[in-house]
C-alpha cells in the first residue's frame, strides 16, 4: 500500500510535495511507534495469538476504508483530477491510515516473537532459520507489491468520472490482509500459545522506580554496595522479576546506538531515489524507472537471506570463527557504512554531468530567436548573433547586480533596449522575433526534472494561438510568440497533435518526438511553412542523464548485505535475550529503533540541504562508523543469557523452597 501512497496523496487529494511527504513519514513513523501498545497487550493481556487476531481486523478494516476514501465517484472531480468535496476523501484517509498504523503496529512483535514460540529449548538453530524465512518472507512480499501494486494504480475505472483506479489498488491488499487473517486463524490448533502473565510492563515500571527511589534514599547511608542498580528493589520484589527486567534493560541499553543504522537503510526510499532521478535508466537492453530501484534491495534479500543462512554462516562456523549476534550486527552496521561511502562515489560523478543552475544572486538566460532574420544580443561583456530560429548554446550567467543593459539590433536598425526585471536564481529565455520584438520567459525548471521524467514546453511562431496534446496533457491557449510552461513525461517516445485555426485541415497530422531519456528538457516550436503546415524545430534546455543507474547496484548490494546480517540478527537477538513474558516488548523496543532512525532523517532533511549532496552522504557514514565503534564497545562488555535457563532455575529455587517448607 506504501508503494503508491506518496502519489495517492499529491495527484488524487492535490497536496502539494511538502504536506505529502510530511503526513507519509508521519504514517510511517506511527507504524514503528505502535508495536509498544500492541507488545502490552499481548504479553499482559491477550497474549500474542488473540493480539494479532484482533489487530489485523482493526487492519483490514483500515484497508477498506483508504480503499472506499479512494472512490472517485464519493464526489464530483474538478478539472484538475481531485475531488471536489476534499474534506470526505481527507477524513476518511486519515482514519484509515491510523487504523492501519494501530494494526501493522500492533500486530509486528506479535508475529516474529509468535514464530518464536513455537520452538522448543534444543531448537535454536530452527529457531534462528525461522527468522531469516521470516524476513525473506517479508521481502517476497514486498517485492511483489512494488510491482503489482503501481499496475493495479495506472488502471482507470469511474462511473462517473474516468481516474487512476486507487480503489483497486488499495482493495486488493485489504483483500489479501483478509485472506492471510483467515489463514491464520485456521490454524489455530496447530500453534503453541503461551498464556500472558498480567500486566507485566506495570510490574516492570512500579519495580524500576522502587529501586531508583530506594537508591536515592539510602545514598548518603552507609549501607552495603549491590551489584546491580536494580537490587535495590530486593525489599519490596521477588529475584526473578528482578532477574528480568535485568536481561531487559541490558538489551534496551545496547539499542540506543541501533537507530542510526536505519537513518540510513530508509534512505533508498528517499535521497537514493532522488540521486536515481539524475541517473540513466539504460541498462543493457532494460530501461529502469528511478523508484523501481529500490526493488533492487528486495531482490537482493530473497537471494541473500538463503545464501547466508545456508553458505556463508556454516562456512565461518567451520573455519572456527565465533561469529555471535552482536559481531554480526556490527560488521551490518560497517557495511550500510561503506554502502554510503559508495553512494557519496556515485554523486561526485553524477555531478560533474549536471548542468549548472543559477545561484541565489544569478540570473541565467538564454536567447532563442522565433524570427526569420538575424539577431545581435548584446550583454555586459558579450554580444551574441543568432540566425533565423536559433539559440544560444547554453545558458548565459550574469550577477543580477551586473545585468545592467540587454540591447537587441539587426541589419540596418537601432538598438532595442530589453526593460525586464529580471528575477533573481531563476532562468529564463529571451524571445526574439525583430529587434523591437521581443518576450521575457521565466523557465520555472532550475533543477533536473523531479523522479527522472522529462520537461517539454510549446513556443508558438504563429500569428493565432493554438492547443497542444501530448500523451493526454493540455498545452492550453499557447498565444503566438510566446512559450507554454514545461510539462513532464516519462522516457520513451511520445506523440502530440496541435489544434489551431491556422493550420489547415490536411496538415493536422499526429507529431512523434524523438526518444526522451531520463532527467531532460526539451522546447519543441512550431513555425509554419508556405503551405499552411506547421513544422517543427526542436531545442534542448537540459541534457539527459548519462551516468547508469547500474551504478548504484553496488552501494544497493552493501547496504541489503548490511541489512541481512543486521536486521535479521537483531530480531532473533531482541527474542533470545527476553524472558519469556517480555518477548514482544523487547520485539517492539527493536522496531522502536527504526522510528527513531526516520525521525533522525527528518531532523536532517529539516536542517536544510547541504551544498554538495556528497557531503552528505558522507556525514551519514562517518556518523554511522563513529555509532558501530561505540556499539562494539558496548557489545564487548555484554554478557549472552538464556532465560529460559535463568527462569526454569527459579522454578527449581522456588520448587526446592516450597518442598523445605513443607
Amino acid at each position: 500500500m506504501r508503494a503508491i501512497l506518496i502519489l495517492y496523496f499529491q495527484r488524487f487529494l492535490g497536496w502539494n510535495d511538502s504536506l505529502g511527504t510530511a503526513i507519509y513519514h508521519t504514517f510511517v513513523a506511527l507504524c514503528y511507534m505502535t508495536p509498544v501498545l500492541g507488545a502490552l497487550i499481548a504479553d499482559s493481556w491477550l497474549g500474542k495469538f488473540k493480539t494479532i487476531v484482533s489487530l489485523s481486523i482493526v487492519y483490514t478494516i483500515g484497508q477498506v476504508i483508504i480503499s472506499v476514501s479512494s472512490i472517485n465517484d464519493l464526489t464530483d472531480f474538478n478539472h484538475d483530477g481531485t475531488p471536489d468535496n476534499i474534506s470526505v476523501h481527507v477524513a476518511l484517509s486519515m482514519v484509515g491510515l491510523a487504523l492501519i498504523a494501530l494494526g501493522t503496529g500492533g500486530i509486528k512483535p506479535c508475529v516474529s516473537a509468535f514464530g518464536g514460540d513455537q520452538f522448543e529449548k534444543g531448537q535454536e538453530k530452527q529457531r534462528n532459520r525461522f527468522f531469516s524465512i521470516f524476513y525473506l518472507a517479508i521481502n517476497a512480499g514486498s517485492l511483489l507489491s512494488t510491482i503489482i501494486t503501481p499496475m493495479l494504480r495506472v488502471q482507470v475505472c469511474g462511473i462517473h468520472s474516468k481516474q487512476a483506479c486507487y480503489p483497486l489498488a488499495f482493495g486488493v491488499p485489504a483483500a489479501l490482509m483478509a485472506v492471510s487473517l483467515t489463514v491464520f486463524v485456521v490454524g489455530s490448533g496447530m500453534y503453541k500459545k503461551v498464556q500472558p502473565q498480567g500486566n507485566v510492563m506495570a510490574k516492570v515500571a512500579r519495580c524500576v522506580g522502587f529501586a531508583i527511589k530506594n537508591r536515592v534514599r539510602h545514598w548518603s547511608k552507609r549501607f552495603p554496595k549491590r551489584e546491580h542498580w536494580l537490587d535495590w528493589a530486593n525489599e519490596k520484589y521477588d529475584e526473578r522479576l528482578i532477574s528480568q527486567i535485568k536481561m531487559v534493560t541490558r538489551v534496551m541499553f545496547l539499542y540506543i546506538p541501533l537507530p542510526m543504522f536505519w537513518a540510513l537503510f530508509d534512505q533508498q526510499g528517499s535521497r537514493w531515489t532522488l540521486q536515481a532521478t539524475t541517473m540513466s535508466g539504460k541498462i543493457g537492453m532494460m530501461e529502469i524507472q528511478p523508484d523501481q530501484m529500490q526493488t533492487v534491495n528486495a531482490m537482493l534479500i530473497v537471494f541473500l537471506v538463503p545464501i547466508m543462512d545456508a553458505v556463508v554462516y556454516p562456512l565461518i562456523a567451520k573455519c572456527g570463527f565465533n561469529f555471535t549476534s552482536l559481531k554480526k550486527m556490527i560488521v551490518g552496521m560497517l557495511l550500510a557504512s561503506m554502502a554510503f561511502v559508495a553512494a557519496a562515489i556515485v554523486q561526485v560523478e553524477i555531478e560533474k554531468t549536471l548542468p549548472i543552475f543559477p545561484k541565489g544572486n544569478e540570473v541565467q538566460i538564454k536567447v532563442l530567436n522565433i524570427g526569420n532574420d538575424s539577431m545581435n544580443i548584446s550583454f555586459p561583456g558579450i554580444t551574441v548573433t543568432l540566425n533565423q530560429t536559433s539559440q544560444t548554446s547554453d545558458y548565459m550567467t550574469f550577477n543580477a547586480d551586473k545585468l545592467t543593459s540587454i540591447n537587441i539590433s539587426s541589419t540596418g536598425s537601432p538598438l532595442t533596449p530589453v526593460t525586464h526585471n529580471f528575477e533573481e536564481g531563476h532562468r529564463h529565455t529571451l524571445l526574439v522575433w525583430a529587434p523591437d520584438n521581443y518576450q521575457v520567459v521565466k523557465d520555472g525548471l532550475n533543477q533536473k526534472p523531479a523522479k527522472g521524467k522529462n520537461g517539454i514546453r510549446f513556443v508558438n511562431t504563429l500569428a493565432e494561438s493554438f492547443n497542444v496534446t501530448m500523451d493526454g496533457e493540455l498545452y492550453k491557449n499557447v498565444t503566438s510568440h510566446n512559450a507554454s510552461e514545461y510539462h513532464f513525461f516519462s522516457s520513451g517516445k511520445k506523440s502530440f497533435t496541435i489544434d489551431s485555426p491556422e493550420i489547415s485541415q490536411p496538415c493536422r497530422n499526429e507529431f512523434k518526438t524523438p526518444y526522451l531519456e531520463f532527467g531532460s528538457a526539451y522546447t519543441y516550436v512550431i513555425t509554419g511553412k508556405s503551405d499552411g503546415c506547421p513544422e517543427l524545430v526542436i531545442f534542448g534546455d537540459i541534457p539527459p542523464n548519462t551516468v547508469s543507474m547500474a551504478l548504484q547496484i553496488p552501494q544497493y548490494f552493501l547496504l541489503t548485505c548490511g541489512e541481512v546480517v543486521f536486521s535479521v540478527t537483531g530480531l532473533e537477538f531482541s527474542y533470545s535475550q527476553a524472558p519469556s513474558n517480555m518477548k514482544s516488548v523487547l520485539q517492539a523496543g527493536w522496531l522502536l529503533t527504526v522510528a527513531v532512525g526516520n525521525f533522525i532523517v527528518l531532523i536532517v532533511a529539516g536542517a536544510g540541504p547541504f551544498s554538495e549532496k556528497w557531503a552528505e552522504y558522507v556525514l551519514f557514514a562517518a556518523l554511522l562508523l563513529v555509532v558501530c565503534v561505540i556499539f562494539a564497545i558496548m557489545a564487548r562488555f555484554y554478557t549472552y543469557v538464556n532465560p529460559a535457563e535463568v527462569e526454569a532455575q527459579f522454578d527449581m529455587d522456588e520448587k526446592k523452597k516450597h518442598l523445605e517448607e513443607e
